[in-house]
Order: structure tokens, then C-alpha cells, then sequence
């Protein structure tokens, strides 16, 4: 690994200072210059570097997002980790800011514009924005599922921690990039060494962390001796099946098509949470993998699918029946994709296992049905946002392979309208159907808080760290 002292960051000064003043002559003008450097990574692994800039995960905020995609459990491309950010935006009662976590986080996002280097080649995330949002900030996107319920978690409604500097460990090149952004000065005739001596700087201290032969280790025990408790529900057997009974009769009434009841499981332990989701990546390795400390709590987890992503741009199809004006449609827009899984069944002893399974679940006529609805229901929601002749189903019911289970997978796709942003696509494609959150609500008397929906397997999702242990919470 390249010395400190002698690293060869990009862009260099004087190309940085070109882009300075080409950037000042841009409306609206940008406010931030990428800042890296690349070094072999072949020694090194994510979770250790993870553990050398949070200081042994005691770091208040800090992240790791991995993944292991494929039927092999294969390792995602890049890796991405995260300390100690600029800014922290908390919402829900009690916080700054109350209502629709997404308009804080527009605002605050909205105040920053990234000169785009192309020649730099860096991954897709290199600061920004890092966080969950619970699910019961659905009453801000769908105002008709508002319900008056009890807060039994006490953790914002949502948290975003604001990144600067990022690290990206990237798996096919075996190499580790650290990026940081400089903010630019105002004016182009104020002093713009300094603030690019600054990231330098936080470059190279970063990397000095990162290289320290040691590496910290998290707690093995937090707080008292082990509890010996078994899990115990937030509703319990009785209240889960009352939810059962009850939306089966809603169903039956034509009030709602499908539901999913949910429940949390809780127990008390003196694990540190980052040795949680070091067991949990070995036991459930799976496309989305997380842990973020968010100071009171830690959130620990592993999905097998992105709710939302925008993938590429396009110009939109010339169509007069939508009333956009020619420059309109030839503005390109953000490709809009969404996500479906419904139908699982378990992993074969084999191969050919696998595969009779695989051709089982694709027959099943319950779990064909059950996956139809949901890409209608994708189709809807992203069709709310998209211009609608570019509305398809890429994908229909592929068995995608996960180290437990086989699931049918389907991916549909949008561009979104120009009145639209990707925040109003982020809002429609969140939750399910207002009558369906109703009344679920409905049904309940706590908050949700945390959670990625129904899934099989392993998930734990909230860790909670106090004088008295940990509370792990599953659902």
C-alpha cells in the first residue's frame, strides 16, 4: 500500500482549480469537488476496515453496506463504509424536524451540487445520505392511513446520517478508494488551496487509520451476564392470530386484496451488535447487506431486495397524448425500477434438488397468484410517477437462488415524468395500498418502526444497546 506521504490523489491541484473556475461559470453552480485516491485492497477486508475508522464499532455514527449477490453467495462488486459524518438529520416527535422525513432530507441534500468527473471512475456512492425510514412514515406519503398509535421503539421516525468521505472497497479490482469532497470556496477569487489541502489532508488520515496493523475489536460483552430469557412477541399468539382472523374477513369484504401481518420478536443479550451482523452475513448472505450505528441503537440487517433504484436516463417517447411539449420529451429521465419477491420455497441438498424445487415454486398456482397481484401492484405504484407508455415488467417470476430459500422475482420498470422527482417515486412506491395500511393500522395499537416487510430466513433488524444489554428485535 502507497505511502501517505506519496499518494497519487486525483484530481490533482491544478486540474482541481481548472474545474473550480469552469464550475464558476455554471448555473446552478456546483458547491463540491470529488477528491481520491486508489491503493491495492488485497489485504485487507471491509469489516476490518470498518473496525479501524469507528474505533472498534464505538463510533455514535458509522455504516457498512455489503453484499453477496448470485446463487453461489457470490460477493457484490463493492463494499461501503463510513465514519463519523458532517451532519446528522433526525425526525419524528421530539426531533427538529416533524412531518415527511423525505422533504427534510430534500432540503438538505438540495443545498449541495457534486462537479461529475467521469474520468475519476468512482462507484456509485461517494458521500450523501445514509439512514432508514420507518414504516410508519407511510402517514406523511398516504395522509388516509394516519392513526393514533403508541411508540413503544422511542427511535426517530427516520435518521440519515450526511457523509462527506466514504470508503469504497471494491471486490473485482481489489482495490479500496477513499473519496472525500471539498467544498468549494464562494468566489473565484477566494483561496481554493486550502479547502483542497483540507481533503487532502482527510485523505491521507483516513488511509493512515485504515493502515494501522491493529485492529480494534468491538466489545465481546456489553452490560450484564447473558440473559436467559426466551423471544417474546409485541403482540403475542393470541393478538397475531386476531390479525389473522380480521384480515381475512376484510378480504373476504373487498376491502383489501392481501395482507401481511407483521411481528416483533425481542430479547434481551450482551452481544456487541457489530458481532451480531458478523454472524448474521456468515448464517444469511444476501444481495443487501447492512449495519448502521446510529448512536442509542444499531440497526443490523440482510434483504434480498432493493425496494427502489434509479438505473440509467433516457429521453422520453414522442407522444402527443400526454400533453408534454416536445422539449419535455426530449429532456432524459431517470429510469425508475422497482423490485418484486413473492413465492418462496427452500433451498435443495443439490443441484438438481434446487432445480425441482425451483420448478415446483414456479408451478404452484397459490404462489403465481400471490406474485401476479404484487406486479400489479408494482406496475400501479410506479405507474404514478412514470410516463405511462414506458411502464413494463422487465423481468417476470425468474427463480433468483439465496443461501436459505428460492424466491420468484419480477422487476418492473419506469421513466419518470417530467413533474415528477425521485423523491415523489421514493413516496409511491414505499408502502402498500392506503386501504390496505388503514386497515391494517387499524388492527394495531403500536408503531411498526423498523421493517423490511416479510421475509424468510434470518433478519434482525433493531439492536438496541443499553446499561442493561441489548434488545434484538426480528420481524
Amino acid at each position: 500500500m502507497a505511502s501517505p506521504a506519496n499518494l497519487d490523489i486525483r484530481p490533482a491541484a491544478a486540474e482541481a482549480h481548472t474545474l473550480f473556475k469552469q464550475a464558476c461559470q455554471a448555473v446552478p453552480r456546483p458547491t463540491l469537488l470529488p477528491v481520491c485516491i486508489s491503493v491495492p485492497s488485497d489485504l485487507l477486508t471491509p469489516s476490518a476496515i470498518y473496525l479501524k475508522l469507528s474505533n472498534g464499532a464505538t463510533a455514535e455514527y458509522s455504516f457498512l453496506l455489503e453484499s453477496a449477490t448470485g446463487s453461489t453467495e457470490t460477493v457484490g462488486r463493492y463494499s461501503f463504509i463510513g465514519a463519523n459524518p458532517r451532519k446528522v438529520l433526525a425526525t419524528g416527535p421530539g426531533y427538529e424536524d416533524v412531518g415527511d422525513p423525505l422533504q427534510a432530507l430534500q432540503a438538505q441534500l438540495s443545498q449541495d451540487r457534486v462537479i461529475s468527473i467521469p474520468s475519476l471512475k468512482l462507484p456509485a456512492l461517494t458521500g450523501g445520505a445514509v439512514g432508514y425510514i420507518s414504516y410508519d412514515c407511510i402517514k406523511y406519503f398516504e395522509p388516509k392511513t394516519a392513526r393514533p398509535l403508541k411508540d413503544n421503539l422511542h427511535i426517530p421516525e427516520a435518521l440519515f446520517m450526511v457523509f462527506d468521505t466514504i470508503v469504497a472497497f471494491d471486490h473485482f479490482c481489489q482495490t479500496l478508494t477513499i473519496v472525500t469532497h471539498m467544498r468549494l470556496p464562494e468566489n473565484p477569487t477566494d483561496d481554493f488551496q486550502k479547502p483542497y489541502d483540507e481533503a487532502c489532508t482527510t485523505i491521507r488520515s483516513t488511509l493512515e487509520r485504515i493502515k494501522q496493523p491493529e485492529t480494534p475489536l468491538p466489545p465481546k460483552d456489553v452490560g450484564g451476564p447473558a440473559s436467559e430469557q426466551e423471544y417474546s412477541s409485541n403482540v403475542g399468539r393470541h393478538g397475531y392470530e386476531s390479525f389473522v382472523t380480521a384480515l381475512k374477513s376484510h378480504i373476504v369484504k373487498g376491502d383489501i386484496i392481501q395482507a401481511v401481518p407483521s411481528q416483533r420478536f425481542s430479547r434481551g443479550t450482551t452481544l456487541h451488535p457489530f458481532n451480531i451482523y458478523r454472524t448474521l452475513r456468515t448464517l444469511n448472505p444476501s444481495p443487501y447487506l447492512f449495519f448502521l450505528s446510529c448512536a442509542a441503537f444499531h440497526i443490523v440487517g440482510a434483504s434480498p431486495e432493493c425496494l427502489m433504484k434509479t438505473d440509467g436516463y433516457a429521453a422520453l417517447p414522442v407522444d402527443t397524448r400526454f400533453g408534454y411539449t416536445a422539449e419535455q420529451q426530449a429532456q432524459l429521465r431517470p429510469r425508475i425500477v422497482n423490485h418484486a419477491i413473492a413465492g418462496t420455497i427452500r433451498r435443495g441438498a443439490n443441484p438438481a434438488e434446487d432445480d425441482e424445487l425451483a420448478a415446483e415454486l414456479q408451478g404452484s398456482t397459490k404462489d403465481r397468484a400471490e406474485h401476479v397481484m404484487l406486479v400489479d401492484l408494482a406496475r400501479n405504484d410506479v405507474n404514478r410517477v412514470c410516463h405511462p407508455s414506458t411502464v413494463k415488467v422487465d423481468r417476470l417470476m425468474r427463480i433468483d437462488r439465496f443461501s436459505h430459500v428460492q424466491h420468484l422475482t419480477s422487476e418492473v420498470s419506469g421513466l419518470l415524468r417530467p413533474e415528477c422527482t425521485r423523491w415523489d417515486a421514493m413516496r409511491s412506491i414505499w408502502g402498500p395500498q392506503d386501504q390496505g395500511d388503514g386497515v391494517v393500522y387499524d388492527l394495531g395499537t403500536r408503531e411498526e418502526g423498523l421493517t423490511q416487510g416479510p421475509r424468510d430466513g434470518l433478519r434482525l433488524y433493531v439492536v438496541r444497546v443499553g446499561s442493561r444489554g441489548s434488545e434484538v428485535s426480528a420481524g
